[in-house]
């Protein structure tokens, strides 16, 4: 194996996968990133066992080969050098020599052979779908994951396709985000799958505003996406994600309109005030006003309150200000809307988008 390839191609080909190597290596391979000299380009191959991603870029290949290098090291020599260029050879299996400039460098590693071989998606159902699109339907359903549930389907994202409809699910049992939208795929088609969290995260990163389709593989127990020259496969998690559809509120007739960015001022003064132990605060419903207070006995007490369209009778609400504030961040609109039944029931957050944004409401502790 012989090339030679940009610094600056390399550095961005090693920023798209450095992350996917584990801290915690399962098998001691893993610690290696597997580099691959073909078709006058250098490819790139790291693995979790669990997430792989291969990325691309173009060099001058003299001898096509393969070789395994310790990640981390060969990261950061990469990020240390400084001349323009740089040449990776390997004579044997298991010797990488790296010269950049008048920098020479020998680097221990493994037979290409010992690292695992990249998923096969060659039958995998596909589809296109427009990358900022699927970067905006994770990215508003990720937030409201678990992120170490027991439950190991909460750890993830339910990405279900029926009717030509995607729909993204993310809930960690407290709260809850769902939006969809239409897809192209085979007639009849009815599927579900469960992304785990790293993975989407990892989709997030990659998805960048140069490309704008990206591609996804589907397989019974795995997804790929391909993205320019990044493809990621992951594996699926099993189990069976929670009946949404129970816990899910109905949109009031007439909900409540609330100014998004002086709500979330208001959460974000109250919580400072919201004690330690279970950090709820109490949200009073009153004709025309809605009242915020919190109470910490090593801090204080706080009290805030705004204009809003109630014209019920009085409630008192609790709930994590720190899970209203996630949602109101995801939410697009200057005005949002709130639909709610009563203290004990879960309410309902949307704007003019597909979202629907769910809270579980918290104990109310006695005034």
């Amino acid at each position: 194996m012989k090339l030679v390839i940009s610094r600056i191609d390399l550095l961005n080909l090693i920023g798209k996968i450095q992350s996917i190597v584990p801290t915690k290596p399962a098998l001691p391979i893993l610690n290696n990133v597997l580099l691959e000299a073909k078709h006058d380009q250098l490819v790139l191959t790291a693995t979790d066992l669990t997430l792989s991603a291969q990325v691309f870029g173009d060099g001058q290949v003299q001898e096509e080969g393969g070789i395994t290098v310790p990640a981390k090291k060969f990261f950061q020599l990469v990020r240390e050098l400084t001349a323009s260029e740089v040449e990776i050879h390997a004579q044997t299996p298991e010797v990488a020599f790296i010269n950049s400039g008048a920098s020479h460098f020998r680097m221990s590693g493994m037979h290409k052979s010992e690292f695992p071989q990249f998923p096969d998606m060659s039958e995998a159902v596909t589809l296109e779908i427009d990358s900022k699109l699927l970067k905006e339907m994770l990215t508003r359903s990720a937030f409201a994951a678990a992120r170490d549930d027991n439950r190991q389907v909460l750890n993830g994202i339910l990405l279900e396709y029926r009717g030509g409809v995607a729909t993204f699910i993310g809930t960690d049992g407290k709260r809850l985000a769902r939006l969809y939208t239409e897809v192209r795929l085979p007639e009849g088609y009815v599927a579900s799958y469960v992304l785990p969290l790293k993975a989407v995260e990892e989709i997030i990163k990659l998805i960048d505003t140069k490309e704008t389709v990206c591609k996804l593989s589907f397989m019974p127990d795995k997804m790929g996406l391909e993205i320019g020259s990044t493809t990621l496969v992951m594996k699926l998690l099993n189990g069976q994600y929670p009946d949404v559809n129970r816990v899910m509120p109905k949109k009031a007739e007439a909900p409540l309109a609330l100014h998004r960015e002086e709500l979330m001022s208001l959460l974000r003064q109250i919580s400072l005030f919201a004690a330690d132990s279970n950090h709820a605060i109490r949200c009073t419903f009153a004709p025309g006003e809605l009242h915020l207070s919190a109470m910490s006995g090593g801090v204080g007490e706080g009290k805030v309150s705004m204009p809003v369209n109630y014209g019920g009778d009085k409630m008192d609400v609790a709930f994590n200000p720190h899970f209203l504030l996630d949602i109101l961040k995801h939410c697009r609109d200057d005005v949002v809307n709130l639909s709610l039944i009563d203290a004990f029931n879960p309410f309902l957050i949307t704007d003019s988008t597909t979202a629907h944004f769910v809270l579980m409401p918290m104990r109310l502790d006695p005034v």
